[in-house]
């Protein structure tokens, strides 16, 4: 998120005094507000069970992107404390972006580039796996601030942790296959399937558990030849819409279409249902874009505020009461 502040006068018009406590404060501020982002919890508490006929609340990239606002979340997308941060909140689910390292290893990471979010350089898929589990995440201001040391996490270890768990949450994987450093290549795309198909089975992931995600249709019906149990989901543009509901045609294996929350409209959730295809949301972090979503009823939301869909799905229960 790109912010943009107003120029200020010249220093000084800003007596010293005020300058120092405006830099004291700023951080205790700052810091008042990551402990309710972080998750703290008073003793006891229990997250909310969600109505039966409510959307999954799936963590979009565990608990969504760096935001400064609604909410505030110093944690980098697919990170580990991010992803166990949604969990801890009560989430049903999260979904995580998957990439492939130069020696075809499954990871989490959100951006084909390194700069953008770590101490690396160069792209994910030119570099092995050993030297991408060695970076760590580096975050602009004031994030950092909050940041603790965390470093690229391999899917394998998301699964051990989620594994674990008493209950297998569901997983939502996004397969981000877009590549400065490559053009589309079929034999990297075989690689991650059958990555993924060693994976989910060495650790007994429940197929029924997890939705793997792309917008590659090739890609889906290669997953559909090695994974005919698992969900799979077509990711889709907007200005792709109707071209993707003619392939679906030649998709069966596919159960699901993903959509950003501003291309999910009551009447595309009508068409894909009768089509026999589950809908999925992503994005979305205030009131007023939560509760459009909720209101129309998707069978799965990827949300980046989960605080802001529990509570309009309590309201929606109770006006239902």
């Amino acid at each position: 998120m790109h912010l943009r502040f107003r120029k200020r006068p010249p220093t000084a018009y800003y007596p010293p005094l005020p300058r120092l406590a405006a830099g004291l404060l700023l951080p205790l501020l700052l810091l008042l507000c990551s402990r309710q982002a972080l998750g703290q919890r008073p003793a006891g508490w229990q997250p909310p069970e969600p109505p039966v006929d409510s959307p999954l609340a799936i963590g979009h990239a565990g608990s969504g992107f760096l935001t400064l606002l609604r909410p505030f979340n110093p944690l980098p997308p697919s990170s580990r404390r991010s992803i166990r941060r949604a969990l801890a909140r009560g989430a049903d689910g999260v979904e995580v972006d998957v990439r492939l390292s130069q020696d075809s290893v499954a990871v989490l990471y959100h951006d084909p580039q390194l700069e953008s979010m770590t101490t690396g350089a160069g792209c994910v898929s030119q570099t092995p796996v050993r030297a991408l589990t060695r970076l760590d995440y580096r975050v602009r201001w004031p994030y950092r601030w909050f940041q603790p040391q965390e470093r690229v996490r391999r899917l394998d270890s998301l699964l051990v942790y989620l594994g674990r768990r008493p209950t297998f949450p569901y997983l939502h994987l996004d397969l981000h296959e877009d590549d400065p450093c490559a053009t589309n290549n079929p034999a990297r795309d075989a690689a991650l399937a059958r990555q993924l198909r060693q994976l989910l089975s060495r650790y007994r992931v429940p197929p029924g558990r997890v939705t793997i995600i792309s917008s590659r249709p090739a890609m889906l019906r290669h997953l559909g030849q090695l994974l005919p149990a698992v969900g799979l989901g077509l990711e889709v543009d907007d200005a792709y819409y109707p071209s993707a509901i003619t392939e679906l045609d030649r998709l069966p294996g596919v159960g699901a279409v993903v959509l950003h929350k501003d291309a999910f409209t009551p009447e595309r959730l009508a068409q894909l249902h009768a089509l026999g295809r589950q809908v999925v949301v992503f994005g979305g972090r205030s009131a007023g874009a939560v509760g459009r979503v909720v209101a129309t009823g998707p069978d799965a939301y990827e949300v980046d505020n989960l605080r802001q869909l529990q509570r309009t799905l309590r309201r929606q229960r109770q006006q239902a009461q």
